[in-house]
C-alpha cells in the first residue's frame, strides 16, 4: 500500500483546479486572540505550494467543540486573519460551512485564491456516527471544488477521527497527504521502527487511563519511561504512599501495580513532589518525598530532586518522545518541573538526540517558556493522533489515503 503526496498532486497539475484541504486550526484562544499559532504556522508550507501552483484552495477546519451548531465564540475569523497575514494574501471566510455563501464564494474563486470555510463542526454531520450523514456532508464539500477537484489531508491532529472532512471526503476525491501529515508520519515511524538507543519517553498529564495504551506499547521498547504530572500520583499510591488530595484514579491503582511489576526496570517515578495547600497560583508549598507521601494538600509539580534525576536520564538519550507536562505549568510556581524536563530535552537535542514533542499541552508549555521550536527535532501538531499511532492503532484519516501499488 502507498500514499500519494502533495508532490504527486503538484506533478499532475493543479492550476485552475479546486483543491479541498483539511487543515488543523484548533488553536487556543483568549477572548478571540490566538495565543499559540503553532498549528496555523505548520499549515503554511502546504497551502503556499498549492497557491503558488495556481490552485483554487478551499480549506476546512474546526475550532473547539461546538455542538453541531454555529457558535460565534468559535468562529474561524481570527484564524482567517492570521492565515492571510502568514500567506501574504487575502483569505476569504465563508459565512457558513457548505451553505449558499460558501458555494457562491467557491464559484467565484480564481487561480491562487484561498477560501476558508466556517468551522466545520458547526455542521452536526461532521462528527456524526451515521455513515450516511457524514457522506452527505462530504458530497457537499466535493461540490465546492468541482468534478476535477482533489483533496489534501494536512490536519494531522484529526487523522485519528472518522469524520466527514477527514475520512469520507477522501473516498470521493483523488486524495493526497499534505506536507504536514507526511512529515508527522515519517517522524513517528522513526521513533517506532528505526529508533536509536538509548530511547527515553516522558509521559505526563492528568490520567493514567489516557496514557495506558501507549505505556503498554512503548515500555517494552524503551530504556527509560519517565512518569510525571497528575498521573504519577496513581502510581505513587500503588506503591503504598498517601497522596493527599492529589489527582488520583482509584480504579487504576491495581493496573499501576501491574505496570510497576512488569516494567519496574524502565519506569521512573518522581522522587519528590511539590505539594500545595490549594489549587492556586499563590498557594503555600512544601516538598514531600514520594516514598513517604503526604496526608494533606495536593501535588502540583515534581520536586527539584526529580527534575535533577529526570534531566540526567534524558541528557544521555539519543531518542526522546515527550507527551504531557510534569505539573500545572500554567502557574509559574508549578512550572519548574516541566521547564526542567523541556530544557533537558533541548540539551539532549543539542548533543545529537532526535527529540519529538508530542503536541497538546507539551507544545504549549514549550512555547510558554520561550523555547524555540527548532531547539527540538520535531514538535507535533497532533497529541491524540501521535499517541494512537504509537499505540499501534489504525488511524482512519491515514488509512483512507492508502492506494494499491
Amino acid at each position: 500500500m502507498a500514499v500519494r503526496t502533495l508532490k504527486d498532486l503538484l506533478a499532475e497539475g493543479v492550476e485552475g483546479r479546486g483543491v479541498l484541504v483539511r487543515s488543523d486550526f484548533n488553536v487556543p484562544l483568549d477572548d478571540g486572540r490566538i495565543t499559540d499559532p503553532g498549528r496555523i504556522l505548520a499549515s503554511i508550507p502546504t497551502l503556499s505550494r498549492l497557491v503558488d501552483a495556481g490552485a483554487k484552495v478551499i480549506i476546512t477546519a474546526h475550532l473547539g467543540r461546538p455542538k453541531g451548531e454555529p457558535d460565534p465564540a468559535l468562529s474561524l475569523a481570527p484564524v482567517a486573519a492570521r492565515l492571510a497575514e502568514e500567506l501574504g494574501r487575502n483569505v476569504q471566510l465563508a459565512g457558513d460551512v457548505v451553505g449558499s455563501d460558501a458555494l457562491a464564494r467557491a464559484e467565484g474563486l480564481t487561480d491562487g485564491d484561498v477560501l476558508l470555510l466556517e468551522n466545520i463542526r458547526f455542521d452536526p454531520r461532521e462528527t456524526s456516527k451515521d455513515d450516511a450523514e457524514r457522506a452527505a456532508l462530504a458530497r457537499d464539500l466535493v461540490e465546492l471544488v468541482g468534478d476535477d477537484g482533489a483533496f489534501v489531508s494536512d490536519g494531522f491532529g484529526v487523522v485519528h477521527r472518522k469524520q466527514a472532512s477527514v475520512y469520507d471526503v477522501a473516498k470521493l476525491l483523488p486524495s493526497y497527504a499534505g506536507d504536514l501529515v507526511a512529515t508527522e508520519v515519517d517522524v513517528l515511524r522513526r521513533i517506532t521502527t528505526d529508533v536509536e538507543q538509548p530511547y527515553a519517553v516522558v509521559l505526563g498529564g492528568s490520567k493514567v487511563s489516557d496514557k495506558l495504551a501507549v505505556i503498554e506499547a512503548l515500555a517494552p521498547k524503551v530504556d527509560t519511561l519517565v512518569i510525571g504530572g497528575g498521573m504519577a500520583f496513581t502510581f505513587i499510591k500503588a506503591q503504598g504512599s498517601p497522596v493527599g488530595d492529589s489527582l488520583l484514579q482509584e480504579d487504576m491503582i491495581d493496573t499501576c501495580k501491574d505496570l510497576l511489576d512488569r516494567f519496574g526496570d524502565v519506569l521512573h517515578l518522581p522522587h519528590d513532589i511539590v505539594v500545595a495547600d490549594a489549587f492556586a497560583a499563590d498557594a503555600e508549598t512544601s516538598i514531600a518525598m514520594s516514598a513517604d507521601g503526604f496526608e494533606s494538600g495536593m501535588g502540583l509539580d515534581i520536586g527539584p530532586g526529580s527534575v535533577e534525576r529526570f534531566s540526567t536520564v534524558l541528557r544521555g538519550a539519543k531518542t526522546v518522545f515527550w507527551n504531557g507536562p510534569m505539573g500545572v505549568f500554567e502557574f509559574e510556581k508549578f512550572a519548574t518541573g516541566t521547564r526542567g524536563v523541556a530544557e533537558a530535552i533541548v540539551a539532549a537535542t543539542g548533543d545529537g538526540a532526535f527529540s519529538v514533542v508530542g503536541g497538546g499541552d507539551s507544545a504549549a508549555a514549550v512555547r510558554s517558556f520561550g523555547l524555540a521550536d527548532d531547539a527540538f527535532s520535531h514538535i507535533s501538531t497532533g497529541g491524540g493522533a501521535s499517541l494512537e499511532y504509537l499505540e499501534g492503532k489504525e488511524l482512519p484519516g491515514l488509512a483512507v489515503l492508502e492506494t494499491e501499488g
